[in-house]
Order: structure tokens, then sequence, then C-alpha cells
């Protein structure tokens, strides 16, 4: 009897480890769709839209411009970034949360969704990633501040504002930011209008913004139309990087 208790809890060991295998790829899928969706428990309704979301691998829309900080001895600091999520996703997003204002949110009603997300952006490195003269900078940032959301009623949008400091204030000739997600479940776009900005930076400095294209792949369509990426897109964001070049003298 005890010998089959021990080959019992053997064979449930071996059963969970390939279980725990099995399981980790959509862990990691729904642990990122609470960092987009900021809702943990609307997440994991049963038979919620968002869970169904999560399941089919939706891509996500992130519209961005950011600031370049600069000190006064033409080191940069930080970015300044606000990202806008697509309209799908901030209706996930702002689900059940109790407004003073049918249909607004202030920052104050936004702020615990906001904190949620700047924490949890650390373990994806805040899809960021820097290069100083050429050469990849690891762990790049520190924790964002000054993070807060705000609420567009008419386009029925939220966007992030955040400040992501750089662990290392630097003075660089090129200095090289590549924005992107490498299992590709969101794709970040420029804004159209002024998508980066220096600020304090030396006169001469010089900004460029590059991101390839690619017709599969238009921002104009939103999970109301059925669009779903396939697992084979899995680590070919990096093909889709928005790329920001300072070049300074």
């Amino acid at each position: 009897m005890v010998m089959g208790t021990q080959f019992h809890s053997a064979a449930s060991g071996e059963a969970c480890s390939a279980n725990h295998g099995r399981s980790h790829a959509t862990r990691r899928r729904r642990l990122r769709a609470v960092i987009y969706v900021l809702f943990s428990l609307i997440l994991f309704a049963p038979g919620s839209l968002l869970t169904r979301a999560a399941r089919a691998h939706p891509h996500v829309w992130v519209t961005m411009a950011t600031e370049l900080i600069y000190d006064a001895d033409g080191s940069v600091t930080g970015l300044r970034n606000a990202w806008t999520f697509d309209d799908m996703f901030s209706a996930f997003a702002t689900q059940g949360l109790e407004a003073k204002t049918k249909g607004q949110f202030t920052r104050e009603e936004l702020q615990p969704l906001a904190e949620v997300n700047a924490q949890s952006l650390k373990e994806y490195d805040y899809f960021t990633y820097a290069k100083i003269d050429g050469k990849r900078q690891k762990s790049a940032f520190i924790d964002p501040v000054d993070y807060w959301f705000d609420y567009d009623p008419k386009e029925t949008v939220l966007t992030l504002h955040f400040t992501l400091p750089f662990r290392q204030p630097a003075k660089a000739k090129l200095l090289t930011l590549e924005i992107y997600d490498p299992e590709f479940f969101i794709d970040f776009r420029f804004a159209e209008k002024d998508p980066v900005k220096l600020v304090g930076a030396p006169s001469l400095c010089i900004v460029a913004t590059d991101k390839p294209n690619d017709v599969n792949f238009p921002a104009t369509l939103r999970l109301d139309q059925s669009f779903m990426t396939s697992e084979a897109n899995v680590g070919m964001g990096m093909n889709f990087a928005n790329k920001v070049s300072v070049k300074c003298p």
C-alpha cells in the first residue's frame, strides 16, 4: 500500500513536470495580457471576451510619442513616453471601472491601473533597447517614474504616460533605440506628428526615426475584425522594430 502511494506520487510528479513545461508559454501569454489589459480579474473570468482574446493571441496596437531628455552637460538621462493603446484594449482595461462621470475617467481613477502597468513592464525590459555608440546597453533603464493614464472620451482610448530613466546618464555621439515586442504580441508604431523630440539636447544633435512596413500586419485592423497572429510570428517582432537614432557632435 505504501509502495503504491509512492509510485502514484512519483507519477504525479512527472505529470506535473510535463504539464509545467506545456503550460509555461500559456502562463506567459496570460501575464502579458494582464500588462496590456491591466485587469487580471476580468482576464481570468470564465467565458469573458478578454479571456477569449488572450487565447487567440491577439495583435495589439500602441501608438507612441517619445521625448529624449538631456541634462545641462549634454548627457541623455531618460525617455518621456506617451503610449496610446488601441480602442479595443482600452475598452477592456476600463471595463467595470467606477467613474464619477459616465464615459470619462480621471487620472486619479486610472492611477491603480497605471501603477500595475508600470511595474509589470520591467519584466519585458519596457520593450525598449538602447545602444550607446554602437554598444548594446544591458538593463539600460531603471524603474519608470511619473506614470499615469489619461483617457480620451472622444476616441475612447487610454494613453500611458511614463518617464523611463537611464541607469547611467550618458554622453553619446550615436544613441540608438529600438522599441518592439520580441513575441509580436504588440505592434508599436510612431505617432504621425512629432513622434520623437529632443528636450535640452545639444543644439547640433539630429534625430531620425525608422520602421519597416509590412502589408501583412496593417495597423488599421482591430480585434473586432477577427485578426489573429500565428504562433509562427513569435520572435519576429525584431523585424518590425521602431528605430530612433540621435547623432550628436
